[in-house]
């Protein structure tokens, strides 16, 4: 009995884990920022890892509290965060929209960019953190019944279905990023080289504004 609802628990946690991650919102953004600031492959694996660590985490974190405080209670609180993300996601991608005109404006004037518009606060560090940031925010409500199915199965178990959870989230995170990173790679042009930050800002603003509208 308890070896069959351990397995369809595994089961559920994998599927969970890799279609969730199908909502633009998990993978649209890394593959933007990804072409237009040029990161290579390992850079854009390091933040795609780094964001989706947080989300995960953060969703098994509410699972846990869920146990103590109640199942019901924190799906709410977890469904608000997720509200929240979403208006997130839009101011993120219109500031960094407009500091990508800014910067275009720089190289417009100079010929090149200016080094006022490139360093200040370190701004790749800076990026990469803002979206950890927002990922953590935007947690998955579906692991939360997971987590209390398992419950009385044992901590051990319980752990493993968040382990399996978390590697199908970061693995398809992973393999949805990289096929938009090498499909955006190959299409260039004078004007989304330039724009390049804009239009990635005005990308992840339209995904945050799809997210709030379907309730992704």
């Amino acid at each position: 009995m308890n070896e069959g609802l351990l397995a369809a628990l595994a089961a559920a946690a994998v599927t969970v884990g890799s279609l969730h991650t199908l909502a633009p919102d998990h993978w649209v953004p890394f593959a933007a920022l990804s072409r237009a600031r040029g990161w290579s492959t390992r850079r854009t694996l390091s933040v795609t890892l780094l964001c989706g660590f947080g989300h995960v985490t953060v969703s098994a974190l509410l699972g846990l509290a869920g146990l103590l405080l109640g199942l019901r209670m924190m799906e709410a609180f977890g469904r608000r965060m997720e509200t929240a993300a979403g208006f997130l996601l839009v101011a993120f991608g219109i500031a960094y929209g407009l500091w990508g005109l800014r910067r275009a404006a720089g190289r417009r004037l100079h010929g090149h960019s200016h080094s006022r518009y490139d360093h200040i606060h370190d701004s790749e560090r800076v990026t990469a953190w803002t979206l950890f940031l927002l990922f953590s925010a935007d947690p998955c409500v579906a692991v939360i019944p997971l987590l209390f199915a398992a419950a009385p199965l044992g901590g051990l178990p319980t752990a493993g279905i968040v382990v399996l959870y978390e590697l199908s989230t970061l693995g398809a995170m992973v393999a949805l990023v990289l096929a938009a990173r090498f499909g955006a790679r190959r299409f260039h042009a004078g004007w989304l080289d330039l724009h390049a930050d804009a239009a990635a800002g005005a990308v992840i603003a339209a995904v945050g504004l799809a997210v709030i509208g379907l309730g992704w």
